[in-house]
């Protein structure tokens, strides 16, 4: 009787084994682990002073011109990323037209945005700091106040030493860049992708054999399980207009072709259940409800109550580890660094 219950168990482990290897190589078709170093990025060498740099000015609020509001301010690494608002504050308790996107991972997006305007996250940086209704700053008023201070111009050169003028716009861009990058958060997914079986329970294989049967590889696949590709959101059936409003056309804004309505780049999931609100509008707080909607406006398809608790135990696998990162300590304001000003000096 022994010999028989330890020939069943090894049978029963052998049985498992294959199919999470089979599991596994049919996911590794559409879906690759995170790199396990810090991605270098086109035209901007990732440095330790870039990384030290980028850091700093992460979290500083004199970046915009109420010196209120940092990038932190929007993308909080201790709430998965990102605001957990239904659509940014900025500028003069200002709110923004969409829901503020998860800053963890973010390196690894093929385009950076809800509508993919900004090419990369040097151009993503600009963004807000430009913009009224968020930061409310311009480049100018930018590079003046970091030249008021002695540790920023130091840093600076640290960080550029090969730049005839290092503290400029564009350079605190690359140093945002540099520090971004380094926000890679690996997951248990991660783990059962480079072979570990026991990374994932049944019920989160079963999701993600789900996911992938289902269709939803069509649009979140690759090392961000999304970020990549441009898509109708409303395929097969439009939201209604408190979650796709009417206003907001997408990608349409940035191409102004016909077909780019209400088109929106494919949302990451990696750290989806730590960063509701979803969906660019944000009016969505239920990880199950949103996966529900995706299911019908996106595949036609009504999922059944186990399926949708399966396929939010899988997209719970996508929840990583988030890189400690102590608060700096930053350079203190002089005379000649301009004071704050509820103007809005860009609209």
């Amino acid at each position: 009787m022994k010999r028989f219950l330890a020939s069943f168990l090894v049978t029963t482990a052998m049985t498992g084994a294959a199919a999470a290897d089979d599991l596994r190589d049919a996911a590794l078709d559409f879906f690759q682990p995170l790199p396990s170093t810090v991605p270098q990025i086109a035209d901007n060498r990732v440095t330790p002073e870039k990384i030290a740099l980028g850091k700093s000015l992460f979290f500083d609020p004199r970046l915009s011109a109420s010196g209120v509001f940092s990038c932190y301010s929007c993308h909080n690494l201790a709430t998965g990323g990102d605001d957990n608002q239904e659509t940014s504050i900025g500028h003069g308790w200002q709110k923004g037209p969409r829901n503020s996107p998860t800053v963890l991972n973010a390196v690894l997006n093929e385009a950076q945005f809800w509508d993919g305007r900004a090419d990369d996250l040097k151009a993503q940086a600009k963004g807000p700091i430009q913009a009224g209704v968020e930061m409310a700053n311009t480049p100018e008023n930018v590079v003046l106040t970091l030249n008021s201070m002695s540790d920023y111009v130091a840093w600076f050169n640290a960080a550029f030493p090969d730049d005839a003028e290092p503290v400029s716009f564009d350079n605190m861009a690359r140093a945002i860049e540099a520090f971004e990058a380094t926000l890679i958060t690996p997951a248990p997914f991660d783990a059962f992708l480079n072979g570990d079986d026991m990374a994932l329970n049944d019920m989160e294989r079963a999701g993600l054999e789900l996911f992938m049967d289902k269709g939803c590889i069509a649009c979140h696949s690759g090392v961000n399980v999304g970020g990549e590709g441009y898509h109708p959101f409303g395929l097969i059936e439009k939201p209604g207009a408190d979650i796709l409003p009417v206003g907001d056309k997408g990608r349409f804004a940035v191409t102004d072709t016909a077909d780019d309505e209400y088109v929106f780049r494919a949302a990451p999931l990696r750290n989806v259940a730590v960063t509701a609100p979803y969906f660019h509008s944000g009016k969505v707080w239920d990880l199950k409800v949103a996966v529900q909607i995706m299911a019908e406006s996106q595949l036609g398809e009504e999922l059944a109550d186990e399926e949708a608790d399966q396929l939010v135990a899988f997209l719970d696998t996508l929840t990583g580890t988030v890189p400690e990162v102590t608060v700096p300590v930053l350079p203190t304001e002089t005379a000649a660094t301009p004071r704050p000003t509820a103007e809005v000096i860009i609209e």
